[in-house]
């Protein structure tokens, strides 16, 4: 069974989409299409911006969506059997598995990286990559530490991201690293992403996202806050709002979608960053690119 796996922020590099553009009428289309519906042409900063300007919040989520989409939209034998998406990535998949329209899902992840960069300058606040220590230890760290600080993203075995206020995450990589971390990586992100400090930016985006028409998909998406196969629409809507305060189960939905019959992963958009944790969470899967 093909397992389709969507990116999230992150994986965004300088001439991204600019080879679609220039060989495929239809993706022409979708990025002209996708550069009114913005109201700037986002085409010019992929194709050509630098590292800076594609590293806004409000241009590397719809970058990193359209690329995925796209791609996904112009490729050949394109035949999901279940789709996830890594944070940001959740509503490319919902594209893909045509439970939301192309034009509807860009306009929420607008709203969502506003909605995001706008919690981000209310709360000043960051991301720290843990590496080599259990989970358990990790959750139980940050639980003791009386600042906001929470694991964000389980994203495979010996690799969690935790998300809070700098206070907190100063205090916790210190901790961590006592605790036996090979390392603590301090991310250079604008916000605590996947935190309770997004509470303005859910409450912005449950309204957009309500008012959304969703349609059942064609196939399950196994979604970040429950790594649990969704194709109910109402259970879709309410795990999208839900995403942004809560962890991004992704260990647990790649186990998931193994044990569900996944055979082979297929990353669709910008880098390789998704099959490299799939072959650490399941070495014995096949992962390749589209």
């Amino acid at each position: 069974m093909n397992a389709y796996v969507f990116p999230g922020q992150g994986a965004q590099f300088s001439g991204m989409g600019k080879d679609l553009y220039e060989g495929n009428e239809q993706a022409k289309n979708m990025f002209e299409q996708a550069n009114e519906i913005l109201g700037f042409r986002i085409t010019d900063i992929m194709f050509e911006g630098t590292a800076d300007e594609l590293k806004q919040t409000k241009v590397t989520q719809p970058a990193i969506f359209l690329h995925s989409v796209i791609l996904a939209a112009t490729a050949e034998d394109f035949n999901p059997n279940m789709v996830a998406g890594h944070s940001l990535g959740e509503f490319s998949a919902l594209v893909a598995n045509k439970a939301l329209k192309f034009e509807d899902a860009l306009k929420l992840v607008f709203q969502r990286a506003l909605a995001m960069q706008k919690a981000c300058e209310i709360n000043p606040s960051t991301m720290a990559a843990i590496l080599g220590l259990d989970d358990k230890i990790v959750e139980e760290v940050c639980a003791g530490i009386d600042e906001v600080v929470v694991a964000a993203n389980y994203n495979c075995p010996g690799q969690l991201v935790i998300s809070g206020s700098n206070k907190g995450i100063e205090i916790a990589c210190e901790k961590l690293k006592e605790a036996g971390a090979r390392r603590a990586l301090p991310l250079p992100v604008g916000g605590a992403f996947h935190s309770p400090l997004m509470e303005p930016a859910r409450t912005e985006l449950a309204e957009a996202i309500e008012n959304t028409v969703f349609n059942t998909p064609i196939c399950p998406v196994y979604q970040n806050v429950n790594a649990q196969p969704s194709s109910d629409v109402i259970t879709i809507q309410k795990n999208l709002i839900d995403q942004l305060t809560a962890p991004v189960r992704w260990t647990q939905s790649v186990q998931n979608m193994v044990k569900d019959g996944a055979t082979i992963f297929i990353e669709c958009g910008p880098g390789k960053v998704l099959q490299g944790l799939v072959k650490k969470i399941a070495p014995e899967i096949e992962a390749r690119s589209i």
